[in-house]
Order: structure tokens, then C-alpha cells, then sequence
């Protein structure tokens, strides 16, 4: 987003606190669910969004034509929130379809927070997204495009329907099923960092040879807390082809300490 979306992202977002503070869970999934709807139905109508977001319109025109569309279909506080978004200036009309599935993903980690699942939400997220990671046909599925959403759905139906929590079943099932996922792993890394950011920390995706003892966990995150100034939390992932040692990634920072990445360094010095 360029600046003025991220503007208008920043101002959408501080009406949403306010409109789900003290707010229960089911209420705060409801809103969810309202808020995906809305980002779907931007995505799929690029006439509206043009409107919602034409600098040659008033706010308040704006405003009132996103009433006129959403009333009486969704609630009050989800009317009261396009109309916010559709208040603001926008980069471009399709970065109003990023800011309702943004809005979106906050209601619902709000009402994991409310519900007291916030910790599970994270660790399901990064679970999920480890086995999309690992199995190339799951993630081929997930990441088509052209596979109808239904179908995607009934998938992710099968997969976590009864083992995840509901906040965590709306998140993948609504992020996986848009018109353009691009890359599912990512998609669900994106939403695990969400997750984190709200427990008020910063992710490590640590690779590993071997599992890693409670100590050294511990250690490791002491050491980059350290490092980076701020809590850190660990996902991590045990995979043999590192032979040896970590490779520890921070945003897009990436810390390569493994045997096999210092072996395939001398390899490049002696061929060069």
C-alpha cells in the first residue's frame, strides 16, 4: 500500500477497536464473517470498489453508497465500518479490498482474544501452515486459482472441521478461498504472524536437524530478544537436510547457521 492507503488502513482500524471493545466472541466472529463477505464482494465487483474509493466523490457520498448497498444485509457496526473505509483515500480501488480483509482478520483474532484462544489460534496457524508446507499436492490445490472455492472449501471442511478452533477455521477457510490466493503457505504464514503480532510479539520460523530441548528454546529466544530488542516467539521446524546447526528467519531477515549451508558456501569458494 502506498502512503495514503496506509492512512486510510491506520484510521479504519482504530474504528474498528472501538467498535469491538468489551465486545463478547460470538458477536466479534459474526462481525468476521460480515467483514470477509465485504472483502469478497470487492474483489468480485470492480465497479463498486472504483466508487467506494473515486477521490472525484465526496466522503460522504461515498459514505451513504455504501449504506444504501449494505444495509439490512449485515449488521449495523458492519455498515458503520465500510462506511468508515469508504470515508478515506485510497491508493487505489483495489487496496479496499486488502483493508476489508484486514478488518476482517482483526474482528476474528478479537474474538479468539476474547475467547481466550488466542496462543491455540497462533499454534494452529503455524501447524496448518506446516502441513500445507509439507504436502505439494495440498498446496497445489489450495494455491489454484482456477479450483472452484467451493471446492477448496469442502476441502478445508474435511481438514479441520472438529479439530481447530472456530477462529481458526474462519481464517484459513476465508483466506483460502478468495479468487487469488497465490501462495497458500504463505497465506497461512501471513495469518500466524497476525496472530503473534497481537500477543505482542515477533515470530522466529526456525529450521532445525533434530527437536530442540525446552532449554535451548528458551536460550535461543533469549539470545534473539537480545538481538532484535522485543519478545520473540519460535516456530519451529525440524527438517534432516539442514544436517546440522539452525537456520532462523525473522521477517525477511535470515540467519543461515546450518552445516548444509556452509558446506554449499566452500563448495561455491572451491568451484570459484
Amino acid at each position: 500500500m502506498d502512503a495514503s492507503s496506509r492512512e486510510a488502513l491506520a484510521v479504519s482500524r482504530e474504528r474498528l477497536a472501538a467498535t469491538t471493545a468489551g465486545a463478547a466472541g460470538p458477536g466479534l466472529l459474526a462481525l468476521a464473517d460480515e467483514l470477509f463477505a465485504v472483502a469478497r464482494l470487492l474483489d468480485g465487483n470492480v465497479a463498486l470498489r472504483r466508487a467506494l474509493s473515486d477521490p472525484a466523490a465526496k466522503p460522504a457520498d461515498r459514505a451513504g453508497l455504501a449504506r444504501r448497498i449494505l444495509g439490512g444485509r449485515v449488521s449495523e457496526a458492519a455498515v458503520d465500518l465500510v462506511e468508515t473505509v469508504a470515508r478515506q483515500r485510497w491508493s487505489r480501488p483495489l487496496d479496499l479490498v486488502e483493508a476489508a480483509e484486514t478488518l476482517a482478520t482483526e474482528a476474528s483474532l478479537d474474538a479468539a482474544e476474547a475467547r481466550g484462544e488466542l496462543e491455540g489460534v497462533e499454534d494452529e496457524l503455524f501447524r496448518f501452515g506446516r502441513i500445507v508446507g509439507g504436502d505439494p499436492g495440498l498446496s497445489r490445490i489450495l494455491s489454484d486459482d482456477a479450483a472452484p472455492a467451493e471446492g477448496r472449501a469442502a476441502l478445508l471442511d474435511r481438514l479441520l472441521s472438529g479439530r481447530v478452533s472456530p477462529v481458526t477455521e474462519q481464517l484459513l477457510r476465508n483466506s483460502l478461498t478468495v479468487r487469488h490466493v497465490g501462495n497458500a503457505e504463505n497465506r497461512v504464514e501471513r495469518l500466524s504472524v497476525a496472530a503473534s503480532a497481537r500477543r505482542g510479539r515477533s515470530v522466529a520460523h526456525v529450521t532445525t536437524a533434530v527437536p530442540l530441548t525446552a532449554t535451548q528454546e528458551q536460550r535461543l529466544r533469549d539470545v534473539l530478544g537480545r538481538i532484535y530488542g522485543r519478545t520473540i516467539g519460535l516456530q519451529v521446524t525440524v527438517d534432516p537436510e539442514v544436517l546440522g546447526g539452525l537456520v532462523v528467519r525473522v521477517g525477511d531477515e535470515v540467519i543461515d547457521g546450518s552445516i548444509a549451508n556452509r558446506l554449499e558456501s566452500a563448495g561455491r569458494r572451491l568451484a570459484g
